[in-house]
């Protein structure tokens, strides 16, 4: 590693590292160590410094600190939103047989897995594919609808390609076609560079990932509206309105709020700050390997983002190739790693067929130079010229 010993890691949009505010916050908070749920003197500390929490993160969202539910990460928040939909109707004495359900076709994996256990369990379920932009269009989505149709889930912004979506344009389209149907949004990788306000998005769910946005891992939120009913997917105590069971985590709760108030307060410089980094850096990579292809249209993506197709290479090897040079990236979504070698988020985008089956993802954080690019574009081509 011709550069030094420091490592360049480009994997944010799998794992954030914790800011010091939220290891500050969570250290303090710690010192709460009572049961939430107790109402002796040590309990009701631990509550108060839980609620505080819960309003930081609420405010950040413009919602009601009642209206956010503390739960183990995204993909717990993705769960619960929608098996606790389900869950819900059947309480209600509804047949799933008798329901349909849209999905985008580029979710994250914690997203679809639920939405084909709601296939398993009987429900009717359909797919909305982007264009080749990798956008969900608001007329893709209302072309899916039908008069049974109960829930729709489309994320944000896409964990694979950075796509943002016009989520207010389909909630709109979604409303003036059936006003019932209930609006699940994903919103893990969006908080760093986006403002999720859920009114001016108008959805009824919301799910958030500490880890995503440089929060302690193990905690995430689900913002549930008054219009959207769920019911708990696990038992036990009524912590949480009766929708999550298990003693909350004071300490995580903490650092998950201080991260989320500090990241709100950066969020427009470093998205100007990465947004011309990866300008530059997609040039460059352009300028010396002519023949790859960035996925989706990074004008409409989140800026820390730049997905890749480079032809006849194996992603893995690049991949594991550039981490032994001291550069960390990813193929596709960690959850999907070494599992199946297509990303079916570019499957999706259509076009070429080696694009899927030859990603690579580099996301940029918070320590990301322009240092840091321009080695990691001087090594990834001498990666491939070694492959040749």
């Amino acid at each position: 590693m011709w550069w030094g010993t420091k490592r360049i890691y480009l994997d944010y949009a799998s794992a954030t590292p914790v800011l010091s505010e939220a290891l500050d916050a969570m250290s303090e908070a710690s010192e709460k160590f009572g049961n939430p749920g107790a109402i002796h003197l040590e309990g009701v500390e631990a509550e108060k410094s839980l609620q505080e929490s819960r309003e930081k993160i609420a405010f950040e969202l413009s919602a009601k600190a009642r209206e956010i539910v503390f739960v183990s990460g995204g993909t717990e928040a993705n769960n619960l939103a929608t098996l606790g939909f389900a869950r819900k109707l059947a309480c209600q004495g509804v047949a799933l047989t008798s329901t349909h359900w849209i999905v985008s076709s580029i979710e994250h994996p914690s997203v679809l897995e639920c939405f084909g256990e709601i296939e398993r369990l009987g429900g009717q379920v359909s797919h909305v594919d982007p264009d080749s932009r990798g956008v969900i269009t608001p007329e893709a989505v209302v072309q899916k609808i039908k008069e049974n149709t109960v829930f729709i889930s489309i994320g944000l912004a896409n964990h694979e390609i950075g796509v943002v979506q016009p989520i207010r344009d389909i909630v709109r389209a979604v409303r003036e076609k059936n006003p019932n149907i209930v609006v699940h949004v994903d919103a893990g990788q969006a908080p760093l560079y986006l403002s999720p306000q859920v009114h001016t998005l108008d959805v009824d769910l919301l799910s958030l990932d500490s880890g995503k946005l440089y929060g302690p891992r193990g905690i995430g939120a689900l913002y549930v509206s008054n219009r959207a009913e769920l019911a708990p997917i696990l038992l036990g105590g009524g912590q949480e309105r009766g929708l999550r069971a298990g003693t909350e985590n004071v300490a995580l709760a903490a650092g998950f709020a201080a991260a989320f108030v500090q990241v709100s307060k950066e969020r427009n410089g470093e998205t100007r700050r990465l947004e011309k980094m990866r300008e530059n850096f997609a040039s460059e990579i352009l300028a010396h390997i002519p023949d790859a292809v960035i996925n989706a249209d990074i004008k409409r993506s989140l800026p820390h983002i730049l997905n890749i197709s480079i032809p006849n290479i194996q992603s893995e090897y690049v991949t594991l190739a550039l981490d032994r040079a001291g550069i960390a990236i990813s193929t596709k979504s960690a959850c999907k790693e070494g599992e199946e070698r297509r990303s079916h988020v570019v499957d999706a985008l259509g076009g070429r067929d080696f694009r899927a089956a030859n990603t690579l993802r580099f996301s940029f954080g918070r320590d990301t130079s322009a240092r840091d690019l321009q080695k990691t574009v001087a090594e990834l081509v001498n990666i491939l010229a070694k492959t040749k």
